[in-house]
Order: structure tokens, then sequence, then C-alpha cells
């Protein structure tokens, strides 16, 4: 039997699956697609009209009616198919005087208020906590402004997803419709991604409407910042939620039987989310009560949601920054407070004893000595005692400090110190200050006319130890509270004293 030769092997025929799908499942497909291919080829007449009557004369299809096969994460709500949908996403706004909560961002001369107002919507990012509003919002504007709504999540879009939307608006644009592409967390890009977007937003093919939890200052890029105005969403108030809460009862057709301290203490529950208030009253609803619940049974059969704290986040340096200043106020019960917001919410301990440990050292200092070791203890105890008991000793130096006398003329010192350091730059110190181990280094003067203190009346010589040339600087200026007074009179003391040996 003759060899056959691999290249004839490889040269096997390949059934062409998809011409056969694209006959048996389209069979209008091929004379569209050919119509389009003739149309490319000619001149088209100028205007939508013009395109519109091109169409009809080649039995295209409208382009609009092509678009409608492209990939859109936010569907308006008649075209959604009937079957059961969570109450959150019924109660979604049609309008958006219909959100609720947002005022100083949809008002009259709040910033998406005089944006609509102008009939301009500029690229966005929004930013505010879980369950404010922020996919509502983006959804609206874009029906507002006349825009394509695209959907995507920056946790898993990739490039290839971009390239493709990209392509798609600009057969859009070609169209004449806009493309309002919503990012949600798109905080979650990296700096080359959240670069693609740069020269489609200064081509106007998108206008971008990002969704973010974080702080855009730390999280966005700074040069998409500057194509994009940031507009802040606050978590919603007790009303928002309680006219929330009227609305879903409205839908469900039923009131929730909740005693009105268990009402409240649902509102309390949410936490500024509407979407886990709403969740949490669908689930309430589906009860079968023989009466209303008070908020222990509340408590017992719905479980409070987790508070927005991120351990690396915005709200972590907000809840360090809002304990750190309680403590220099010297308010113990707020200061007890924040610390307890963050264990609540997760916080590393240790994270919270080092914080504490610095905070004796640069608010209280020198006015109470004392304070740094009481840290340092309560730091100690904590990790022979773990937590929770170890947390109590972290929650005793809370109150110690903020009870604590304040000072920090040693921190403000050794800025200042620093500061002259850096500017001085390797200036030597004087030569009578300098060991003289070697004769060569004797007769270069090291250590000639040193004054032994101990040697000196009072134990105090009153030599100058700055540079040769330096004016003597007053770096440390210590305040008349607790342990400081006395080293104030101290200060002055030796100043005193050193005039007189330096003068005499």
């Amino acid at each position: 039997m003759p060899r056959v030769p691999p290249t004839v092997r490889a040269s096997k025929p390949r059934t062409p699956r998809k011409r056969k799908l694209f006959r048996s499942d389209f069979p209008e497909g091929r004379a569209v697609w050919s119509a389009l291919l003739r149309l490319r080829s000619s001149p088209l007449p100028s205007g939508e009209r013009g395109l519109a009557q091109a169409g009809r004369s080649r039995n295209i299809p409208d382009m609009a009616d092509l678009f409608d096969s492209l990939p859109d994460a936010g569907p308006s709500r008649s075209a959604m198919p009937d079957g059961p949908r969570p109450l959150a996403d019924r109660l979604r706004p049609r309008q958006l005087s219909e959100v609720l909560g947002q005022e100083t961002a949809l008002g009259p001369d709040a910033p998406l208020g005089t944006m609509l107002a102008a009939g301009q919507i500029p690229s966005l990012i929004l930013w505010g906590p879980p369950g404010v509003g922020k996919t509502t919002i983006a959804r609206l504007l874009a029906r507002e402004a006349g825009l394509h709504m695209v959907e995507i999540s920056a946790i898993f879009a990739g490039v290839a997803d971009l390239k493709k939307v990209f392509e798609d608006a600009r057969q859009r644009r070609r169209a004449g419709q806009g493309t309002l592409l919503f990012v949600d967390e798109i905080h979650r890009f990296n700096k080359a991604q959240q670069d693609g977007f740069l020269p489609h937003l200064e081509s106007g093919l998108i206008t971008l409407v990002g969704a973010t939890t974080e702080n855009p200052s730390f999280e966005l890029n700074a040069a998409l910042l500057s194509r994009a105005h940031v507009v802040v969403l606050r978590r919603l108030g007790a009303e928002a939620l309680e006219q929330m809460l009227a609305r879903a009862e409205a839908e469900l057709g039923t009131e929730l039987p909740l005693a009105p301290e268990a009402r409240a203490h649902l509102l309390a529950m949410a936490d500024g989310d509407g979407r886990s208030l709403l969740n949490m009253a669908e689930v309430i609803a589906s009860w079968k009560l023989g009466a209303p619940l008070d908020p222990k049974q509340l408590g017992q059969r719905l479980q409070q949601r987790a508070a927005n704290y991120d351990k690396s986040g915005d709200g972590h340096y907000n809840l360090i920054s809002a304990l750190h200043k309680s403590v220099r106020g010297s308010d113990p019960d707020a200061a007890l407070y924040w610390f307890a917001r963050m264990l609540e919410g997760g916080e590393d301990p240790r994270f919270l004893a080092r914080r504490l440990t610095r905070m004796s050292v640069e608010d209280i200092g020198l006015a109470d000595p004392q304070a740094q070791a009481v840290c340092i203890d309560a730091w100690q105890s904590y990790e022979r005692l773990g937590s929770p008991e170890g947390e109590l000793a972290l929650a005793q130096a809370v109150i110690y400090l903020a009870l604590a006398p304040k000072s920090n003329a040693a921190y403000v010192a050794y800025k200042a110190a620093r500061a002259l350091a850096k500017k001085t730059g390797s200036v030597p110190p004087p030569k009578h200050v300098l060991n003289a181990p070697t004769g060569l280094m004797k007769d270069q003067g090291y250590g000639a006319g040193y004054a032994y203190d101990h040697d000196a009346e009072d134990g105090f010589s009153g030599q100058d130890y700055f540079p040769e040339g330096m004016a003597r600087p007053d770096l440390y200026q210590p305040v008349d509270r607790g342990f400081e007074r006395d080293l104030a009179k101290r200060a002055g003391y030796f100043a005193r004293l050193r005039a007189r040996r330096q003068d005499g």
C-alpha cells in the first residue's frame, strides 16, 4: 500500500459547521449580510432619513433592530420576563424623582440635577456605600439622556470584554446612538484597564459611569479622575429608609407584623442600606405570625447585617481617625465607641494596640510618661490573654489615654529637629565634644576645651553643643500641663543657668 505523505493526511476536509448552523437556524441571515456588504460598497444617502431609506430599499433591517441583539446587562423593566423577582428589584425607581435619600446629589442645585437641567451627562464616578442607589441612578441617567446602556462588572470583565463594548459603541454611534457604559466596582480594574477608558472618553465614544464603594482618590487613576466628575452618594438616613419601607408594604399589600420599637430596630439593622432593608422586609412578610414582633423577637429571627467596614479600605482609616481624634479631644465615651466599632467590624486588636501606643507618645507625650507604659502593658496583656478577654485591657488603655493630660510638645520638637537636621546637612559637631583617642586627633583640636559637667558647679557647665556658627534653636517648648509643668520649670532653670555661665 503506497505511503500517504504527511501533508495529504493533514489536509483532511473540515465540516463547515458554522455555515451549516447559520443556514439552518437563520435562513434570512445570508441575505441580510450579503445586502450589508453591497451597502458598504455603495454610497449612502446623507442624513438619518436617507439611512433609513437605504435600508428599506435593500431590505435591510433597521439598525435599531440589529443592536437589539447586542449584550445589554441592564434591560428595562418592561422587557424583563414575568416571574418571581426580588422586592428590591420590583421597587426600583422608574424616575430620578423617586430616588430616596440622595437630595445632595439629585436636587435642583445638586451636581446631577444641574447636569440634567443643562441636558449634558458627563462621565461620572458614583461613590457611596452599598445599597444607596448607584446602579439605579446610572440606569435612570441613561434613560433621561437617551443613551443605550451597557452594564459590566469590573470583577468579571476583562480587556476582551471592554474591546467588545467599545466596538459595539462605534457601531451605535454610526447609527446616531450614544452609549452609557456602567462599570460596577470600577475600583477593581487595574491601572492598565483604567487607562483603556481614556481615549474613548476623550473622543466621546462612551459616557462612563463608574460605581465604587472605595475612595476614588486612592483607588482610581488621576488621569481617569480628571475626565470624570465624582458624585458622592450618602448612606440612607432613617427618614429615607422609613419611606422605602412604606413603599415595600404598599407593594406587598400588607403591613409588616412589627411593633413600633421593632420597626425602628429593623431600620437600624439596615444600617443605611436600602437593598438590605427591602430584603429583610421581604423575609418578614413571608412569616405567618399571630402577633407583632418586639425588637428582641425580631433580633432572634433576623441576623443583623455586618457593619460596613473594610480593614484595608476607606472605612478602616475613617474609624481609626475618629478614635484618634476622640482620644486627643479627651472624650473617653467617644473613644470607647469608635474602639468598639472597629472591633465589631473585625479589626485586628494588635493594630489597635499599636495605634494606641502611637497616640500615647504623640498626643500625651511627656505630660504623662506613664501613658506609654500603660499602652505597652495593655498590649502585652492582650498577647497573653487573646480575644475577647485581652480586649478589655486595650479598652482600659483607651480610657486612660483619653483622660490623660495632653501635650504634643515632644512631637513638635522632634519634627522641628528633623527639619533642622535636613536643612543643615553634614555640618560637623564642635571640636570640644569630639573624642581624641589618638595623638593626631588631639593635634587637630579634638576634645580641646571640653568641660566635664560633673566637675562643674551644680553639675552643669553651660557649654554650647550645637555646630559652630549655628544660632541656638528653641525646639522643645513644654506645656503647663501634667508632668510637663515640672519639665518646663527644669528647662527654664537650665536656660537661665546656661546664660549666666556663657556670659561669665
